[in-house]
């Protein structure tokens, strides 16, 4: 009997000890509060339905806002004399472009000298023929036949000053080229002692308000259903790659390219400090809705370890439990969950692995 007391008193030592340990840990968790140093710097969040997002991203490019752009055309054939702006320069409105040497607007000169020539003959011959009439030396037809001839006169002249405004004459036989808006100068397509010709289907400048941008982004047959009118949009650019330019969508065309099988959509940009630059390639960030709604908490909040997720939900600072949740879907900064938690439970999403160490050691 003796050889088996020894033993089994170890035994029960041994269990004695083990209990005596395990309440020990027990004691301690359940005794574990948030010091108010800790309770300062941690941070709490609310557990709230959101509709499940996702995320689409496209490429495309600046463009100007095209009911901002102007292009100007040749109106008199000539040769290009001076070129007063270059390519990128911010012009003002009725600022001089170009000047442009042209024979139309020497001919029209000529003319303009021939009709007031004209006009001073026809005043004389009035004048005559009023005279004439008080004599009673010519008749009232006389007269009427004068003052047309006048009248004539100071209608070619009025006809051929308006066509001088038209044609912009500056000075001697010149043509000046102005600026019918204010913005920048994105296209010129003349040089100094290039012939224009009045029929020429090509433009020499073109100006473009540059305070609003477009971006045109391209859209995958595969992705259409994903994109609608109003949807907000991230847009990033090689030039800024830590900026981040805010818009919406404003405008969905539903129309495909025939070469690149893609739908085109517009965000419409504010260009604050004119960075964005036309024909710049841009990235953009669709953010849309699945049409689900789940428990949505900071992704800060979720710790993951030992192959599982779990998030510290907070009580009070003596009351915090370790739950595993299940996570359907993280997106950025927010991480749906699909089994764990319910809209309500406080989540410490801060400092949160302190806690979890001291909990579960």
């Amino acid at each position: 009997m003796k050889t088996y007391t020894i033993p089994l008193l170890l035994a029960a030592a041994a269990a004695f000890g083990g209990c005596r340990h395990s309440q020990a840990e027990d004691t301690e968790k359940a005794t574990f509060a948030l010091s108010d140093t800790m309770l300062a710097t941690i941070k709490i969040d609310t557990t709230a339905v959101k509709p499940v997002e996702n995320e689409l991203r496209l490429s495309g490019k600046v463009t100007p806002d095209l009911s901002k752009v102007l292009k100007l055309y040749p109106i008199v054939s000539g040769y290009v004399k001076d070129i007063k702006v270059q390519l990128g320069d911010y012009v003002k409105k009725g600022q001089v472009l170009a000047v442009i040497q042209s024979g139309e607007i020497a001919d029209y000169d000529k003319q303009l000298a021939d009709a007031y020539s004209d006009l001073a003959i026809a005043e004389k011959s009035l004048k005559v023929a009023q005279d004439l009439y008080q004599s009673q030396l010519s008749t009232q037809k006389d007269v009427v036949n004068a003052e047309e001839e006048r009248n004539k006169a100071r209608a070619e002249i009025g006809r051929l000053n308006e066509l001088m405004k038209l044609y912009r004459k500056g000075s001697g036989s010149t043509s000046i080229v102005t600026a019918p808006i204010s913005g920048y100068i994105i296209e010129k397509n003349i040089n100094n002692g290039m012939e224009l010709r009045a029929d020429n289907s090509a433009h020499m400048f073109t100006i473009s308000e540059l305070d609003e941008v477009w971006i045109m982004a391209n859209v995958f047959e595969t992705d259409i259903a994903r994109v609608q009118e109003g949807y907000p949009a991230d847009v990033t650019t090689i030039s800024y790659p830590d900026q981040t330019f805010h818009g919406k969508i404003d405008k969905v065309y539903n129309v495909l390219d025939p070469d690149t099988k893609t739908m085109q959509v517009r965000i419409r940009l504010n260009n604050e400090g004119m960075l964005l630059k036309p024909e710049m390639f841009a990235t953009v960030l669709l953010k849309y809705r699945e049409g689900a709604e789940l428990p949505a908490i900071p992704s800060s909040a979720v710790i993951f370890d030992k192959g599982k997720n779990f998030v510290m939900v907070f009580r009070d600072r003596n009351n915090i439990d370790t739950r595993e949740v299940k996570v359907a879907k993280s997106l950025n900064d927010i991480t749906y969950i699909s089994r764990g938690l319910q809209p309500g439970d406080k989540v410490i999403s801060h400092n949160q692995l302190l806690i979890y160490d001291a909990l579960n050691d």
